[in-house]
Parts: structure tokens; C-alpha cells; sequence
């Protein structure tokens, strides 16, 4: 049986590429902004905000929590989100090192 393709990847890419997948959205860029904007936790503010059904905005939420990029609490009947800092500062740094990688043509095509 041969190797999945993500095994012949590092975690650290393998990561990266999953939080970068589920930022690869408008909508779940909108959201992350206005949870940003916020600088708290969004328990159901995102509906007046953005203006997508529950249903979608329930959908990219989850998909923004599978990839670690927020977290959520239960409180009642809702659920509040907001950045997971550590995982945020991860992607950060992966990021901005992933960039800073790149020095410039070297005499390129």
C-alpha cells in the first residue's frame, strides 16, 4: 500500500496548508475580520453583519474551528468564537518566514 500524499509533506506544511485552505474564502476572511474587529468573542453578531444565512455562516465557522484557526464556548443555546491566539501566532510566524523566504531573482528566466 504506498503513502498518502500529505505524508511525504512536514507537519509544519501540512499544517500551513490547511489553515491557508480554510482561509481561502471571502466569507470566512469576513468573518475572521469581524471577530478581529470585535477583539471578543462573536456569539451570533455575524448574521447582521455579514448578511449570510446561519446555516453558511455555521458552515465556515466550523470549518475555521477544524483548522484551528478559532475556538469556540458554549453558552446556552449559542456558541461564541474567537481567534485562537496560539495557533493565529503560528500561522503568523509560518507566514511571514514562508515570505521572507524569498530573496529576489537570481538571475531567473
Amino acid at each position: 500500500m504506498g503513502i498518502t500524499k500529505t505524508e511525504i509533506f512536514s507537519e509544519e506544511q501540512n499544517k500551513l496548508a490547511v489553515m491557508l485552505k480554510a482561509i481561502a474564502h471571502p466569507a470566512r476572511i469576513a468573518i475572521l475580520q469581524e471577530i478581529i474587529k470585535a477583539n471578543a468573542c462573536i456569539c451570533g453578531d455575524l448574521v447582521n453583519e455579514l448578511g449570510l444565512a446561519q446555516a453558511t455562516i455555521s458552515q465556515h465557522l466550523k470549518e475555521l474551528k477544524n483548522a484551528g484557526l478559532i475556538q469556540g464556548t458554549i453558552e446556552g443555546v449559542s456558541v461564541c468564537y474567537c481567534i485562537h491566539a496560539e495557533n493565529w501566532r503560528i500561522l503568523e510566524r509560518q507566514i511571514g518566514g514562508f515570505f521572507a523566504s524569498y530573496k529576489g531573482p537570481q538571475n531567473c528566466c
